[in-house]
């Protein structure tokens, strides 16, 4: 992993922004939208930033970058078309410990700006490191296809029921549960208003019981791409994932991040599966289907769990 992805809080956060061209357009935007404190050091301006100092959206120094100008800022950019200058401000910034960003030019950035869709609050972020940007452009052309536009109702509407939900379920346990079964209601999932969203939300807070434990036996096959969306929605829902001694893998990593994780031997899987559900864990079994065995298939028809098989 060359970069850690994180998402920072910049508002009021002083960020100087070195250039006043095309590129430092697409990044004080940016920065106005996270509400950062900006200033702007350049000889020229392009008109659209122009437009944004008249509405006072920035602080504008109209002169050349000098390493005296990086005085308790807490980030800087480095957008000119000078990758002499940009560096230059990289090793300034990096002597005073500043997180300094060059635009296009991995090496020399402490931090890098994925490509995003905002459907603020929420927001999903998605980057190749600087290797192919024309790649993540792809599958963010893709995601955006594929992700509800009322994402952003969702978010606002579920976030004002917290402690509301509380009144009804103690745990985190039985919350989260609960959440689950909400955002795949069809009524949640095509709503466009809160009043919508309200009555889906009431019914079930009257009508909704936990299942309890539950063994769901996933066949993995050979290619993660033939996994149907069941299966995918189930390992989203698990609490506790086995998996085959030594394939600690891709169907691993698709699974739910939060749960326990458990590599097993064919041996021993049974009478784990079963103490684990008399806990009562929703149980995901990651099962190749060369080493799957009729005992574990038997305990998930006698448990009522799902089997979900392989199709590669």
């Amino acid at each position: 992993m060359d970069f850690f992805p994180v998402f920072l809080k910049l508002t009021n956060k002083k960020v100087l922004v070195v250039g006043g061209g095309e590129v430092a357009c697409r990044k004080v935007d940016l920065l106005l939208k996270a509400q950062a404190n900006i200033s702007l050091v350049s000889p020229d301006l392009h008109p659209h930033l122009e437009s944004l100092l008249d509405e006072g959206k920035f602080e504008y120094l109209k002169a050349r970058y000098e390493k005296s100008l990086l005085t308790q800022f807490d980030q800087v950019w480095a957008t000119t078309d000078s990758c002499e200058l940009n560096h230059q401000v990289y090793h300034d910034a990096n002597a005073l410990k500043i997180w300094t960003n060059v635009v296009d030019d991995p090496a020399y950035c402490d931090f890098i700006t994925p490509s995003m869709i905002d459907r603020s609050p929420m927001q999903v972020a998605i980057s190749s490191g600087g290797a192919s940007p024309v790649l993540v452009r792809y599958l963010r052309e893709r995601f955006e296809t594929q992700l509800p536009q009322n994402l952003s109702l969702l978010a606002h509407y579920s976030g004002q029921q917290r402690t509301r939900i509380k009144q009804h379920y103690k745990t985190v346990d039985e919350r989260r549960k609960f959440w689950e079964v909400f955002f795949r209601l069809p009524a949640v999932e095509t709503a466009t208003t809160e009043q919508e969203l309200e009555q889906a939300f009431s019914g079930l807070l009257t009508s909704y019981q936990d299942t309890g434990a539950n063994l769901y036996l996933i066949e993995t096959g050979n290619d993660p791409e033939l996994l149907t969306l069941k299966a995918l929605r189930l390992m989203q829902q698990s609490e506790f994932v086995l998996y085959p001694e030594g394939k600690n893998d891709i169907f691993v990593d698709l699974c739910r991040r939060d749960a326990d994780r458990e590599s097993y031997e064919h041996e021993n899987v049974i009478a784990r599966v079963r103490e684990l559900l008399n806990e009562g864990m929703r149980v995901c079994v990651l099962a190749p289907k060369d080493q799957h065995r009729p005992a574990l298939k038997k305990l998930c028809v006698d448990r009522n769990g799902i089997l979900v098989p392989s199709h590669s």
